[in-house]
């Protein structure tokens, strides 16, 4: 008997591709499982997602309690996790409130965010999350506050380009990571795997560009650092840079969305498969589906830009951003 589900049942489905924690797993499911008729052809799809959805509550009694002392953890979500530093007032938080729209408590004096909070960054159809995190000082880190960052995939530190400690400052903060064996490095730095918790690709961004102190600071960090760092100029007052910003974020993460496609049909461009750079045909049939990796056949892969139209390509063929591959069994 056919199930005969609702378009908006697909529309939810495809969510699912994007949730990370089990929390946002069990939501969507117990959405799909709201939407879903009740008849004798959606019984194995109705059992199954409770099934699911048991095993994933399981998983999280299962969790350890956290206590004094523990590491400071938060699932990551999205397309990839950047975690977002810098010394008081240099406006992390007004940054993420211009990037997100969601309301983050912002104030004019210092240490105003206490404690690490996530949130989810729109870049065309992806989400990135973004955490926002306490400043640092020379007399002040938090102690979970390194490993939060070796668990990101990338860092942002915000500095304030009309303050005129904001040089001290970024040393503070080069220092103070150096003492947990952190490094920022660029974003074109290649990071082995045994590497990737202590080298982290890092943007800084020049908040308040708009100010007529921008340009000098600019120079000061030339002399002071040269150029190690790629740098955004930005204002999260005004609006300008962010969409620069958000490009370079992604590009940072060094990731590349593909859409899938099934034969006869339309690529669905809304829910893409997030892979790291230099991903192959293979590591994305094993995204699809566990068992697509071992009976692909071929493939055919139609490029953004029109270059590539339907072109048959082997298992090992490297994946661009945003191409739409279709896969053969």
């Amino acid at each position: 008997m056919p199930a005969n589900l609702p378009p908006e049942y697909f529309e939810v489905e495809r969510t699912l591709r994007q949730a990370r924690t089990a929390e946002e797993k069990i939501s969507i499911m117990e959405k799909l499982l709201s939407i879903i008729p009740r008849h004798k052809g959606t019984e194995k799809l109705v059992a199954l997602y409770r099934s699911k959805i048991a095993k994933l509550k399981e998983e999280i009694e299962q969790r350890p309690t956290a206590r004094r002392g523990q590491l400071f953890r938060i699932e990551k979500s999205g397309a990839g996790q950047v975690i977002i530093i810098g010394p008081p007032n240099a406006g992390k938080s007004a940054l993420i409130r211009a990037l997100t729209g969601v309301e983050v408590e912002v104030a004019d004096f210092p240490f105003t965010t206490r404690t690490a909070a996530p949130y989810m960054m729109p870049f065309e159809n992806i989400k990135i999350q973004l955490i926002d995190t306490p400043p640092i000082t020379a007399d002040f880190m938090e102690t979970w506050l390194a490993e939060m960052i070796k668990m990101a995939e990338a860092v942002l530190v915000v500095l304030d380009t009309s303050s005129p400690d904001s040089s001290a400052q970024l040393e503070v903060i080069f220092n103070r990571l150096k003492e947990k064996k952190v490094e920022l490095v660029s974003g074109e730095t290649t990071v082995p795997p045994d590497r990737f918790p202590f080298l982290k690709r890092t943007l800084l961004v020049l908040n308040k560009s708009d100010l007529s102190e921008a340009r000098a600071f600019q120079e000061e960090l030339d002399i002071l650092f040269g150029k190690t760092l790629d740098r955004v100029p930005v204002s999260a007052a005004t609006g300008d840079g962010l969409e620069t910003l958000r490009r370079r974020v992604f590009d940072l993460l060094q990731i590349v969305r593909v859409y899938s496609k099934v034969p006869g049909k339309k690529p669905d461009y809304d829910s893409p498969f997030i892979l790291k750079k230099g991903s192959n045909i293979v590591d994305l049939a094993r995204q699809v589906h566990k068992d697509f990796s071992e009976k692909l056949n071929y493939a055919r892969v139609w490029s953004k830009q029109g270059t590539i139209s339907g072109l048959r390509v082997t298992r090992d063929y490297l994946l661009n951003d945003e191409d739409t591959v279709e896969l053969h069994l």
